[in-house]
Parts: structure tokens; C-alpha cells; sequence
């Protein structure tokens, strides 16, 4: 069967084809690795305020920008090359989101120093186990949740910022401690 012709769900569906690459091969897979982990704290941030699509767009300048994610090497990032990155195109130029990538990184070494790994800590939010949902429509997809509000207030009382619940929720999406997708979606049934 052609992809094409799958049930997707709704935001994902008549949309770019990355977009289409992102909800069939991407998100709300579980996520183990930290550098994964890393990247979508920084995407997600990043994304406040704006499309999904404009961050989609702009990943591989991410990517390179922000030495493929590595948390060690952003949390190494002087004022200089913060003025370096707010003149590159590649990535959302907003003083304040690049700050906060750099002081996450280093709040994101800490939690795997005392954890052992991004990970460990994230998971056990969710019981290390996605949480399903049984969504119908995209209208009875939260913007956030409860776990999303205890994550997103550990997250701040540990030094992060552009960690709002709404980010979290998101981002829990992304990486798969939430399987949102609809019911009628086939991704759904792939994940489960």
C-alpha cells in the first residue's frame, strides 16, 4: 500500500513530504538515546512560538550550529560563539533561545552525572514505559499534561529554560514518553 493512502494523523496529513518523513519516522518513537534527547530539547525550545514546519526546515542548520547535539561540546559555547550563532541563518536567531541552549547543555551534563544518562532521569517520569493515549481527534490532544507539569517544574528547579509544560508536552511527543498519535492512525498501531 502506497503511503500515499495511509491515515495519518491530521497534522500530518497533505503536508510537506518532511513533514510526512517526520510523523512516519519519527515522532512519538521512543527515544534511549541522550543526544536524541538532547536535540529535541533544543528543537523544541526553539520552536516556542513559531510552526513546527520553520524548526523542520532549519534541523540540519541545528545540527550543525550545535555540534550534532553533542551536550558536552554546546555547554562549552562562550558569549563569542553565542554572537556567532545569532548571525546564522541556519537557525532561529533569537538571543534569548540560544542562551538557553548553551545553559542547558550544561544542566543536561549534571542530570547525566547523577543519573548515569539523560535517559534514566526522563524516563522515570512516565514509569519507563510510553504513556498511550486513545485519541479520536486531533481537538482531544492536550497541549500539556500533568507529567508534563512535574517534568517541566524539575526541569527549571535544575537550571533549564524554554522548559515550559507546553514545550515538555511536546517534546514528550517527539520522543516517544507519549504515544499521541490518533486512533485511525497507522502509526499508532505501529508503536504499540
Amino acid at each position: 500500500m502506497s503511503s500515499d493512502y495511509l491515515s495519518r494523523c491530521k497534522w500530518a496529513a497533505n503536508t510537506s513530504d518532511e513533514y510526512i518523513t517526520y510523523h512516519d519516522e519519527e515522532w512519538g518513537v521512543p527515544v534511549h538515546d541522550d543526544r536524541t534527547h538532547f536535540e529535541f530539547l533544543i528543537l523544541e525550545g526553539a520552536q516556542a512560538g513559531l510552526s513546527w514546519s520553520t524548526i523542520l526546515k532549519k534541523r540540519s542548520g541545528y545540527r550543525k550550529a550545535f555540534a550534532g547535539f553533542d551536550p558536552a561540546i554546546v555547554a562549552d559555547y562562550t558569549e563569542s560563539k553565542i554572537e556567532e550563532l545569532l548571525q546564522n541563518p541556519g537557525i532561529v536567531r533569537n538571543r534569548l533561545k540560544v542562551k538557553s541552549a548553551v545553559r542547558n547543555a550544561r544542566e543536561f551534563l549534571k542530570i547525566q552525572d547523577g543519573f548515569g544518562s539523560f535517559d534514566a532521569y526522563i524516563w522515570q517520569f512516565v514509569d519507563n514505559k510510553p504513556i498511550i493515549n486513545c485519541w479520536k481527534s486531533l481537538s482531544e490532544v492536550p497541549a500539556k499534561t500533568e507529567v508534563s507539569d512535574r517534568i517541566s517544574k524539575d526541569l527549571r528547579k535544575r537550571g533549564f529554560n524554554f522548559v515550559g509544560s507546553t514545550i515538555i508536552y511536546a517534546y514528550m511527543q517527539a520522543c516517544g514518553l507519549v504515544n499521541d498519535h490518533t486512533v485511525d492512525c497507522f502509526r499508532r498501531r505501529e508503536l504499540l
